[in-house]
Formats: structure tokens, C-alpha cells, sequence
């Protein structure tokens, strides 16, 4: 065990720069969603697809969902295999990224990225270059290294914006892609050390609480009906019924209970003399696996019931709703496998954990395959001056590297 792991690290010495460039290179192509005003993720696929000739991988296959918003009129999925023994590693990273936001927040310019104290800094750097990265040269270290198991990359779009034109799709369209046996790993999220080796996910479930009354002058407010007010006594009732109604625990996540927060408010009153005639809410529920949304929609709106005075209504709306996936169990084969990678070659006792976040490892888990969510990130996604630390980029790539050549 321990020649293997020396192998590994000795084919990775001095890989940092030329991975570094790697991903330097794809950052440098934005890849927007349409939904976010860009052009979708062609022009970044077919970058790709030039790395992988250049590094000497299989050609990908291209699986395009139709999209007439992007460029192309496509939004690419890209597929590749090296052949050897089953169970395969399977490794899925997506494309797109997500809008820099406030420009005057970053130091640099987050499309033309800069290297300094060892990260390298833009958009999409850590959100998932990281693990794309990580994921073309554990494979090409692998090959080279004589690794005998099958080894797919799957390299999808519109991961920041539901997956329905990425994974998804893909799970839909050709669900013969996916062998059920294999070992999945989806490098989009993890912590500083690590350690993190994440095998289930919350529920999410948002949902509008919206109070519709009347609108008046403010200094005759007797002659209206304050749906701020009104709303505000809801949302008071709400909060309170949902933590009493569902207070079960699970310790494998952090916090071991469901959430239900509070996040975006708004009302019909522009100016501070005017008493609104409609004020809404939105709720981010967290639900712990056995919790249904519906369940939790149902709660929320008896707990308004009876808080209406005349004259004014309410409504209590799904906006979206991703059920909570079966977990992965800890004694799967793929847990094992990158628990031992951990420790063989960095010396990390990995602890097997739930997150209240969503990956699109929930999608492969819902069709009943066993999936883990792990990378070394400084938690850097969708932040100003987003970056990826060059050292952990190379270090999760051995152990992406050890896994796909364990016996």
C-alpha cells in the first residue's frame, strides 16, 4: 500500500505549475448560463476538449441538451472513458460558473486569472475547476501508471442552475452512461482540511408566503389594511410552528436538525407614506432525509390560519422543492475507498457526514447510486476573488489518482 502511494507521488512531482496552467486556461472562457445573461458553456467544452488531445486522453462524447438561449443552440455534456475492470471511478464536475457579481469587490479581473502566494485567483477557479482539474490528471496519472479500473469523466453544464440541461438531462436522456456499480465521486464540496467526505444531503425546499390587503395613504391607515404588518405576524407564526413541529435530529449533519429561514422579504410600498397593499416572503427549508415538503407547506400555512383580518389573504407557494436523496451508506464501497486513499497518502482520518447544501450528487443518489461529495477547498465558491489553492489542487488529484488504482 505504501509502494502505491509513492508511486503516485512521484508521477505528481512538479505537476503543480502545468495543472496550475490547466485551469488558468478554462477559467479564462467564461461559462454563463443563458439564465444569467451568458451564452452557455460551448466555447468552454470545446477548450476542453483541446486539453484532453493535448494530454493525450480519449476524445470526449458530446452529449448537447437543446437550448436556443446559448451559443450553438447547445448546452454540452461531455463524456470520457478509459476502458478497464468494473466497478468504474467515476468523477463528475461541471462546466458553468456563476456571475462574478460586484466587479469593484474583486482585486482582479475574475475571467483573466492571476497566481499569487500559491492560489490562483477568478471565477470558477475553486466552483469547479478545481475538481475538472483534478479529475484529467488523476486520470492521465492513472493511465500511465498502469491502473487496470475503468475510469469515466463527466464533465456537465448548468449545475448552477439546476442540472436541467446537465446532469439531469443526462440521467433522463441516457441513463446507459451510468453504470450502477460504480464508485461516484463528485468533487463540489468539502472544508480546509479535507476530511470532509460528505454521503448525504437536506432536502431544500423554498416556499412564498405572500399577504395581499390594502393600500392607503399611510396617515389614514384605518382606511387600509397593512399586508407589512400582517406579514410580519405570519412569518412570526410560521417560524415558531415549523421548529416546534419538526425538532428531529440527525446527527450526521450539521446543524443535526431541519432549518427553515427567513431570507428575502419585499412589499408594493415604494415611499415610507404609503401602507402596502402586498407584502411576501421567502422561506429556505433545509429538510432532514424523511421530511416532505409538503408536510412542511401544510404546517406553515395552519400556523397563519386565524392571523387575517377582514380584508386581507394570504398564500403560502411552493417555489422549488428537491426532496432529500436515500443516503450513501458509510460502509459503501466508494466511502471505503476514499477514506483509505485519505489516509494512505496524507495521513487524514476522513469522517463521513451530511450537509444542509445540495449537489447534483443528490440526482445520482435518487436513482440509486452511491455517490460521495469531497474536495480540500477554502470554501471560496460564488465569493469575490474566488480562488483555488494550487497545493490542494494537486493533492486531491492523487487521491482521486489512489482511488482508481486501489485493488
Amino acid at each position: 500500500m505504501i509502494v502505491l502511494s509513492e508511486r503516485i507521488k512521484r508521477w505528481y512531482e512538479g505537476k503543480g505549475e502545468e495543472m496550475a496552467r490547466t485551469l488558468a486556461r478554462l477559467i479564462s472562457v467564461p461559462a454563463l448560463s443563458p439564465d444569467y445573461g451568458g451564452d452557455g458553456e460551448l466555447e468552454k467544452a470545446e477548450v476542453l476538449t483541446g486539453i484532453l488531445e493535448d494530454m493525450g486522453l480519449p476524445r470526449p462524447r458530446r452529449y448537447d441538451a437543446p437550448d436556443g438561449r446559448a451559443k450553438g443552440g447547445v448546452r454540452p455534456n461531455l463524456v470520457v472513458e478509459l476502458p478497464g475492470s468494473d466497478p468504474a471511478l467515476a468523477i463528475l464536475t461541471h462546466l458553468d460558473v456563476v456571475p462574478p457579481g460586484d466587479l469593484s469587490a474583486w482585486e482582479t479581473d475574475p475571467f483573466k486569472p492571476v497566481i499569487r502566494e500559491g492560489r490562483l485567483f477568478g471565477r470558477g477557479s475553486e466552483d469547479n475547476g478545481q475538481g475538472l482539474v483534478a479529475s484529467l490528471f488523476a486520470a492521465k496519472a492513472a493511465a500511465e501508471l498502469g491502473a487496470d479500473r475503468r475510469i469515466i469523466l463527466y464533465f456537465v453544464s448548468d449545475e448552477e442552475r439546476g442540472s436541467g440541461y446537465g446532469l439531469r438531462f443526462l440521467l433522463k436522456e441516457h441513463p446507459e452512461i451510468f453504470p450502477g456499480d460504480a464508485h461516484y465521486l463528485v468533487p463540489d464540496a468539502g472544508n480546509r482540511r479535507g476530511d470532509l467526505v460528505e454521503v448525504a444531503e437536506k432536502g431544500v425546499l423554498w416556499f412564498r408566503v405572500r399577504v395581499r390587503g390594502r393600500q392607503v395613504h399611510a396617515s389614514v391607515p384605518h382606511k387600509g389594511v397593512n399586508a407589512l404588518r400582517i406579514l410580519a405576524r405570519v412569518l412570526d407564526s410560521v417560524d415558531r410552528e415549523l421548529h416546534s413541529r419538526f425538532p428531529e435530529r440527525d446527527e450526521l449533519f450539521r446543524p443535526p436538525t431541519s432549518t427553515f429561514e427567513p431570507t428575502v422579504s419585499s412589499s408594493s410600498s415604494d415611499a415610507p407614506n404609503i401602507v402596502p397593499g402586498e407584502a411576501e416572503a421567502i422561506f429556505d427549508c433545509r429538510l432532514l432525509p424523511g421530511l416532505g415538503g409538503e408536510e412542511v407547506l401544510e404546517a406553515a400555512r395552519e400556523a397563519a390560519r386565524g392571523l387575517l383580518p377582514e380584508g386581507a389573504s394570504l398564500e403560502v407557494e411552493e417555489v422549488n422543492y428537491i426532496p432529500a436523496a436515500p443516503k450513501t451508506p458509510p460502509d459503501s464501497p466508494v466511502v471505503v475507498s476514499l477514506l483509505r486513499a485519505l489516509r494512505e497518502l496524507r495521513g487524514i482520518e476522513g469522517r463521513v457526514a451530511g450537509i444542509g447544501g445540495s449537489t447534483f450528487a443528490s440526482f445520482l443518489r435518487a436513482e440509486g447510486m452511491h455517490a460521495v461529495v469531497w474536495s480540500t477547498i477554502d470554501e471560496m465558491a460564488h465569493q469575490p476573488n474566488e480562488y483555488c489553492v494550487i497545493e490542494n489542487l494537486v493533492a486531491d488529484s492523487m487521491v482521486m489518482a489512489h482511488m482508481a488504482m486501489q485493488s
